[in-house]
């Protein structure tokens, strides 16, 4: 039984448009009792108007499942190339950009 779970892959495909990647400096985190929606969004100093580049919705597991491989990763990264420095909040950004609004 342990052989056949060790032999099961998953074939991901990358395509040629998703590996170049799109930049996104802000992202905006918004949830329901059944999901959480990640805007990405790339705000350009000086312009009054900024963009959602890319949308991704997941499961409350699937979520904190993200959070804990994004602190696994960030804790590797910053034993190999030192302390990320926090940056001060932007308050001028409305934290809604017309998407529902987030409750704790």
């Amino acid at each position: 039984m342990e052989n056949q779970e060790e032999q099961q892959q998953l074939n991901i495909e990358l395509t040629e448009e998703i590996a170049d990647g799109t930049y996104a400096n802000l992202a905006i985190i918004t949830h329901s009792p059944s999901e959480f929606v990640v805007d990405f969004i790339n705000v350009m100093p000086g312009l009054p108007k900024a963009k959602v580049k890319s949308r991704i919705i997941l499961t409350p597991q699937h979520a904190k499942r993200l959070m804990k491989a994004l602190l696994d990763n960030v804790k590797k990264y910053e034993a190999t190339h030192g302390t990320i420095q926090d940056q001060e909040p932007v308050s001028s950004i409305p934290m809604n950009f017309g998407g529902p609004t987030a409750q704790a």
